[in-house]
């Protein structure tokens, strides 16, 4: 399923204009936007010029200054050095390609994650497929399998921390 696309229009007075919600926006709206997965277009409302580049980093400087946190100075003193097209488009590709090695980790970690779990939260039905068609006994639910349930368990418990932990965080920035 594709993503679905946001239009913005900015006008004159800098406001910001959600064509599909009918209603204005800020800043915090469309990053929460594209942070849930929508492929937010953000266009000059007289001119129809594509100013997404402009207000995404826009978001990521007011981000960066909010939380203290900031892109590494490296990257940074390399944007600015990137001044030629060659070397802007190389590190367009480059961070493109390093996110998408990311997210593609990050999908495989989620998923042997949730086999581990089903493995683990019916040990004696993965035993079985395991051994299935061998002449071995089926396993008896030992240490190793307890250890497994642990550490997995252990693990929604920090997950579900960290949730909690953003939605307090999201909160506290809804109320400032």
């Amino acid at each position: 399923m594709q993503n679905p696309e946001v239009l913005i229009r900015r006008y004159s007075d800098r406001r910001l204009y959600d064509t599909g919600a009918s209603r204005y926006v800020k800043l915090d709206d469309i990053a929460r936007m594209v942070r849930l997965g929508s492929d937010v277009r953000v266009v000059d409302g007289r001119t129809a010029k594509d100013l997404t580049h402009i207000i995404l980093t826009q978001i990521i400087a007011d981000d960066a200054k909010e939380r203290q946190i900031a892109l590494p100075l490296q990257l940074l003193t390399q944007i600015v050095r990137a001044s030629d097209k060659a070397t802007h488009d190389f590190l367009s590709w480059y961070l493109d390609s390093t996110l998408d090695l990311y997210k593609k980790a990050q999908n495989i970690v989620n998923t042997r994650l949730s086999a581990a779990k089903n493995a683990v939260s019916t040990p004696l039905d993965f035993a079985r497929n395991l051994l299935a068609g061998q002449s071995r006994p089926p396993l008896e639910q030992g240490s190793e399998v307890e250890q497994l349930r642990r550490g997995v368990e252990e693990l929604q418990t920090r997950q579900a921390q960290r949730k909690k932990l953003a939605r307090r965080a999201a909160k506290r920035k809804r109320r400032a």
